[in-house]
């Protein structure tokens, strides 16, 4: 059974509700070690003393803030729970909306919340009062040492804390110079557009999250079982040519692309395909008027 990291209460009004957190993810990513080429084996990482040079074990490592060069004022957990104990033990609820007024950007990591002894009735409360109301919770709640702004929301029979990236931590396009054309300036015609949301349509299919996986992590673990099997567990695979950057979409004819996909009912890559067809066709065309 997986153990709570976080014990505090939500709080909006007057309603106080006991609970508890639970990470909602886990890394799927391979385990990789840095490896020395010359002879394979294991390069570590080490916490020095950098006025010594001495390794420093975990025990005797604490977190400082350097308030003038080369000054600190060292904190423990004791510290940060000090700084504010209401806001590090409370899921502060400040206001509730439409999760639609949300976008993507803002999300960043979920939580599950479970009520604690004596928080049942009022956890499941609130848990049906967002589910008819269709609304979402803003709060506020201190998790692991940084204040987050968060969103409540539920999620069948338990509800999920999912933290939120501030404003000043996202960057505009306007700011990372992104330029994207208008449907005017991109040549556009109405006919393509209907197409394209015709595609749309047939594609479209309830989400099931279960139908996805993570294919490129199977394929590495594949390569790598293949090595072992092999004997290649000291061999370093040279690079090959890199494969041709596929042709810029410019140079296919958009609607037989949309057309085509559509006949075939626009699953199983069959718009790849077709837009490599495309492709031909357009070449051979062009050679012949040159």
């Amino acid at each position: 059974m997986a153990r709570p990291f976080w014990k505090g209460a939500i709080s909006f009004g007057l309603v106080y509700i006991p609970v508890e957190l639970y990470s909602a993810t886990h890394s799927a990513t391979i385990d990789l070690d840095f490896l020395d080429k010359r002879d394979f084996s294991p390069v570590g990482y080490q916490r020095y003393n950098k006025r010594t040079g001495k390794l420093v074990e975990w025990k005797d490592i604490v977190r400082g803030y350097q308030y003038k060069k080369g000054d600190y004022v060292a904190l423990s957990d004791e510290d940060f729970r000090q700084a504010n104990t209401k806001a590090s033990q409370t899921i502060e609820i400040s206001s509730f909306t439409d999760a639609t007024n949300i976008t993507p950007e803002y999300y960043e990591t979920p939580y599950w919340v479970a009520p604690q002894k004596g928080g049942q009735k009022v956890y499941a409360l609130l848990r049906e009062a967002l589910k008819r109301t269709g609304k979402v919770a803003i709060a506020n709640v201190v998790v692991r040492t940084r204040q987050h702004l968060a969103v409540l929301l539920p999620e069948n029979d338990v509800l999920e804390l999912n933290t939120l990236r501030f404003p000043d931590e996202i960057r505009t396009p306007e700011e990372m110079g992104v330029e994207v054309p208008g449907a005017k300036e991109a040549g556009l015609a109405a006919r393509e557009i209907s197409m394209a949301e015709k595609l749309i349509e047939e594609m479209t299919e309830p989400w099931k999250p279960q139908m996805y996986r993570d294919t490129y992590r199977e394929d590495l673990m594949k390569r790598i079982n293949e090595k072992v099997r092999n004997k290649e567990t000291h061999t370093l695979t040279e690079a090959s040519k890199a494969a041709k950057p596929q042709k810029s979409a410019e140079i296919i004819d958009l609607m037989a692309v949309l057309k085509q996909s559509l006949e075939k009912g626009g699953r199983g890559g069959h718009a790849g395909k077709t837009a490599r067809r495309a492709n031909a066709r357009h070449a051979k065309r062009k050679a012949a008027r040159g």
